[in-house]
């Protein structure tokens, strides 16, 4: 009979991955993150742990050794992304060595490698993404904005919208329309482009929450070296494509989802008598099962990834589950926090609860995650548009 479980090398492993959790997030790395109210924290926190984490070597574990990967096993990185969800650490940008860092080791040029990859590890270079448009968002392939030759330039006008973190990026990988053809997905290149270049500028979109953490990136005549394509002219749709399979469900997003469960049931401790009812319990008991096979389902996309070098279109399904259970444990939380849900209290949350709030401390981010979570079934391309996807790809329809 087989049986499942771990070596003792595995949790030696283990052990060692949980005390530098424990070791090397500061008390103000914990508040900071306890603070957040997106899956994205602010750069100065996000940066201040890449550091930590690529001062030990862990800090693109899934990168091939040769551009600063760890060269773990399956199971290793299994444990890892494990721990990491338990300890709870603020995030790292995931534009650069989540994105563009797979998509240039994958179809980038020798020199694209060479000069990006290590300014992306170091945070010398902080990437945004420039896809979605006013009038092409999960439409993408409709996209506007134009990049005419001009010698060995482009002159890129146009513009961008739902940009996350472009008011604290120095580099933006981008789509542009370098030609027409019949279908609108040709005539699409992928382009890495300076935010520092002249034409380059930034309107903010503050949220509910108060955070200004995404705008609409305008280009006034943009100059662009062609060099700085990644892939072939006119066939960046391909690029793309491979760059949101990791995007979309290259990672594991279960061990998270479960922390976030444990999360809301303590909250329902803190906040309300409500998980002591029956039906409350019976519902996280639910989605806790989901989670789980969500997470089996992760794990043998993991190992297809590692075989082939992408998750495939498997990534819509990926995608799809994940930030659909994503949204349900956040509609759980805000019935668990109940009135002290609440109040709007943005000068709290950005204070670090150093200001004065209402309600337990716990409490003060549960509405506003809420609400910004209600995008994450439509960002990375909408849960619509990947059961196309699904439906093209996997049945054939």
């Amino acid at each position: 009979m087989t049986r499942l479980g771990f070596t003792q090398a595995d949790e030696r492993f283990r052990e060692e991955v949980r005390k530098f959790f424990a070791t090397s997030l500061t008390d103000e790395l914990r508040r900071a993150r306890r603070f957040m109210t997106s899956v994205y924290c602010d750069r100065d926190t996000g940066m201040e742990w890449q550091r930590i984490l690529l001062e030990k070597g862990w800090l693109v574990p899934s990168w091939p050794q040769e551009y600063g990967g760890t060269g773990w096993t399956l199971t290793q990185r299994y444990i890892f992304n494990c721990e990491r969800a338990r300890a709870n650490p603020p995030p790292v940008s995931p534009m650069g060595i989540g994105m563009l860092g797979p998509a240039l080791i994958g179809c980038g040029t020798v020199e694209q490698r060479a000069f990006y990859l290590p300014r992306m590890l170091t945070g010398e270079d902080f990437w945004c993404q420039g896809y979605s448009e006013p009038q092409a968002g999960s439409d993408l392939a409709s996209l506007q904005t134009t990049a005419m030759t001009d010698g060995d330039d482009y002159i890129v006008t146009g513009t961008k919208i739902w940009t996350t973190h472009a008011h604290y990026a120095n580099r933006m990988f981008c789509l542009v329309r370098t030609g027409q053809f019949e279908r609108p997905q040709q005539g699409v290149t992928f382009l890495l482009l300076d935010m520092t270049a002249p034409g380059v500028s930034t309107r903010p979109i503050r949220f509910f929450s108060g955070d200004y953490e995404q705008s609409q990136v305008f280009f006034d005549g943009v100059r662009v070296p062609r060099a700085n394509t990644v892939g072939e002219e006119h066939r960046g749709w391909s690029v793309t494509k491979y760059l949101l399979e990791f995007e979309r469900g290259g990672g594991s997003a279960a061990p998270g989802l479960l922390e976030a469960i444990a999360a809301v049931r303590s909250l329902g401790d803190t906040a309300s008598a409500l998980p002591a009812e029956a039906a409350f319990a019976a519902r996280l008991d639910a989605i806790d099962t989901e989670v789980q096979a969500l997470e089996m389902t992760e794990l043998r996309c993991l190992a297809e990834t590692e075989r082939v070098g992408s998750p495939g279109p498997a990534s819509s399904m990926l995608k799809i589950k994940s930030t659909e259970l994503s949204q349900r444990i956040t509609e759980v939380a805000v019935e668990a926090a109940a009135y002290y849900g609440l109040p709007h209290q943005p000068e709290a949350i950005e204070a670090r609860g150093s200001a004065p709030f209402v309600g337990p401390e716990v409490a003060l981010t549960t509405s506003p995650f809420y609400f910004n979570n209600r995008a994450a079934s439509i960002y990375g391309g909408s849960n619509e548009i990947q059961r196309n996807i699904i439906a093209k790809a996997v049945l054939g329809l």
